[in-house]
């Protein structure tokens, strides 16, 4: 078989041209993906006025969070951190939040999947942003 080195290159721009990190694409006969990660250096390219803040200076090399305990994402969505638009955000920089409390909604093919904290604490940072797509086990909320 033939790789076809234009259609790959021309999946591969499409990723960067809509911002997607991973696409399929297939026929009968032929089935390609194409996909990339995400590194710290792509948090860069937010607008600073909506970014997480400080979120490049508490991501180390392997897109880990290296401080606090983390609440993450259990599952692949997007995330939403109030229950609708213009309502008041479940939580907030400095709350204190009990085990449970639910911290923020991801949803996934039209399912609204309260996200609960896994402990009690202080919200140190919100690592995503309202509307924003998430992976499995990517940190939402870091707390003290």
């Amino acid at each position: 078989m033939k790789i076809d080195k234009k259609l790959i290159k021309e999946l591969t721009d499409y990723l960067n041209e809509f911002n997607l990190t991973e696409l399929e694409y297939g026929n009968n006969d032929l089935k390609i993906k194409v996909s990339k990660s995400i590194s710290t250096n792509s948090y860069q390219n937010i607008d600073k006025k909506n970014s997480p803040k400080n979120i490049t200076e508490d991501i180390n090399k392997s897109g880990e969070v290296s401080t606090g305990k983390q609440i993450t994402s259990p599952i692949i969505g997007t995330a939403y951190l109030a229950p609708e638009p213009g309502a008041k955000k479940f939580v907030e920089v400095g709350k204190k939040i009990k085990k449970g409390d639910t911290i923020m909604i991801v949803e996934a093919m039209k399912t609204m999947n309260h996200v609960p904290a896994t402990s009690d604490g202080t919200v140190k940072e919100i690592c995503v942003q309202d509307g924003s797509p998430v992976e499995f086990g990517q940190t939402l909320v870091i707390l003290n």
